[in-house]
């Protein structure tokens, strides 16, 4: 179990946690939720250690496994070692006992030595490389990679392998932020089956739904400063939180309705002969004076696509041959076709080729053999992975003054209603593009393709800096848009709602799949 106990925490501009008390018990896996800024990962990391709390503390288990981000501190250590380092104890008692050996045999030394091995059976150490390797081989890690360098591993392994030492050694307590970031489908298919079987006190920040749906049996939701529990998964969490919050909103117009027949009466009779009714009324409207309704943290944006009236050609994308290299073969051979009105999100490991494929049919790279064809009448919107080339062009602009460069003859009610739309309300709309975060740069992205109403849309992992409404808003909007769409991403939610069509990186080689998802994973178990 894992307790806090009044734990606070201000920061420059505000207070993230003030006095929360909580408890997350064994066997049961949370899911920490709230939007970005919320202190989802801040609270990880006061739970951990890593950052202190303003005030309050925290009780731990014993063993605690947590998914770190530091991948330079292991770039010279051996990946199966990596992930053995996840049991610490196990760890140091393997190291004293190499530094041991080394040395002239003693009594002294001869005893210790027993009491590390005694200490090793204890930790399952006997079998640690055989475990290690099972977690490996269940991320998707080759074997050739075992005994190399984290350094000779691409850097979406590596994050990999740092999720499989987090997973090592059977902790009480799991702490996973973001844990599906690096991982192909295949991979969080793996993770969920491995998180359903865990016993310990599982807490798992994720912005993939469809992963905490799957994943959660309750939900701490990070809302009005404080953590408010509720059972069942996120979309259970999301129905619970609304029907109350829609319970307050009813009970604080009842209030208010009653406090105005009452203030009606007094004004009646204040000066007549019923004074002792009047003076009763007025002490029943100072009790009944409801309290300041907070604003709960759900905001889902409203994302719309609406294509301009130029329709394009039934052909979008004619793509024959198309070869890609860079220090390694990326892209080869690949001939394949996108239709006016497709839905195909592009999936598959990461550094297989998938943003390579959407920058060679948006012209960003050229293919080093076959070719692209555009169709007739075709407007692409693309939305980069990378939103460095926005910020350097437009940093110094506003958000309004951004957006009208994005269409000519706007009127600030047009841009003012789109930035709404996408929660940049009020003063945000004079934000800075250049001191944006990358969820609302990405949201910022969007409003100008609302504005710009492309007719076909290529979007390379939009949902990366978005939280869990903002995905749901995208996937609907997607879903709705009567244009053309081609997207790589890792979210389950986002490619089973919005796609109809696929194209799977598989060993490095793409292929065409004309089904959904949940039509690829079939026929990939049959």
């Amino acid at each position: 179990m894992i307790v806090l106990e009044k734990i606070s925490k201000k920061i420059p501009t505000r207070t993230l946690f003030d006095e929360v008390c909580a408890s997350f018990k064994s066997g049961e896996r949370y899911g920490l939720t709230g939007p970005n800024g919320a202190g989802k990962s801040t609270l990880m990391k006061i739970i951990m250690g890593i950052e202190e709390p303003t005030s309050g503390q925290v009780v731990l288990p014993e063993k605690v496994g947590f998914l770190k981000q530091n991948i330079e501190e292991f770039s010279d250590c051996k990946v199966i070692d990596v992930v053995v380092m996840g049991n610490t104890k196990l760890w140091e008692v393997l190291e004293e006992r190499d530094r041991l050996y080394e040395q002239e045999m003693t009594d002294e030394i001869g005893m210790r030595l027993g009491d590390i091995e005694e200490t090793i059976a204890e930790e399952d150490g006997y079998s640690a490389e055989s475990d290690a390797e099972i977690l490996l081989e269940g991320m998707g890690i080759d074997s050739e990679f075992y005994e190399k360098k984290m350094n000779q591993l691409p850097t979406d392994q590596q994050f990999k392998v740092l999720l499989c030492q987090s997973l090592f050694g059977n902790p009480d307590a799991l702490l996973l932020d973001e844990p599906t970031n690096h991982l192909d489908l295949k991979s969080i298919r793996w993770l969920e089956e491995f998180l359903h079987n865990y016993k310990g006190t599982l807490i798992v920040i994720s912005h993939d739904r469809h992963f905490l749906n799957a994943v959660a049996t309750a939900i701490a939701d990070i809302d009005y400063d404080t953590i408010i529990t509720y059972p069942g998964n996120y979309d259970d969490m999301i129905g619970m939180k609304t029907s109350a919050y829609s319970r307050q909103v009813e009970e604080v117009k009842a209030k208010e309705k009653k406090i105005a027949q009452l203030k009606e009466f007094v004004a009646k009779f204040s000066a007549g002969s019923r004074a002792s009714q009047v003076q009763s009324r007025k002490k029943e409207i100072e009790k009944l004076q409801p309290e300041e309704l907070k604003k709960s943290n759900v905001q889902r944006p409203y994302i719309r696509f609406v294509p301009t009236d130029v329709k394009p050609g039934q052909r979008i994308f004619d793509v024959k041959n198309i070869s890609k290299a860079y220090d390694h073969p990326v892209i080869k051979d690949f001939t394949f076709e996108v239709l006016r009105g497709d839905k195909i999100a592009v999936i598959g490991n990461n550094g297989q080729g998938k943003s390579t494929l959407l920058k060679l049919l948006v012209g960003e790279v050229e293919p080093d053999s076959g070719s692209v064809e555009i169709g007739h009448n075709v407007d692409i919107a693309y939305f980069s992975q990378d939103h460095k080339d926005i910020l350097e062009k437009y940093g110094d602009m506003n958000l309004v003054d951004y957006l009208k460069t994005q269409k000519q003859g706007l009127y600030d009610q047009e841009i003012r209603s789109a930035l709404g739309k996408m929660l940049f309300g009020g003063d945000d709309a004079f934000k800075l593009v250049k001191n944006l975060s990358g969820g609302e740069s990405a949201r910022l992205i969007l409003a100008s393709f609302m504005i710009r109403q492309p007719n076909v849309l290529v979007l390379d992992e939009p949902n990366n800096h978005l939280d869990l409404e903002a995905v749901s808003a995208l996937a609907w909007g997607l879903n709705e848009f009567k244009g053309t769409v081609i997207f790589a991403a890792h979210d389950q939610d986002l490619v089973s709602k919005s796609a109809k069509k696929l194209i799977a990186f598989e060993n490095g080689t793409p292929q065409f799949f004309n089904g959904t998802l949940e039509e690829y994973f079939a026929k990939q178990n049959s």
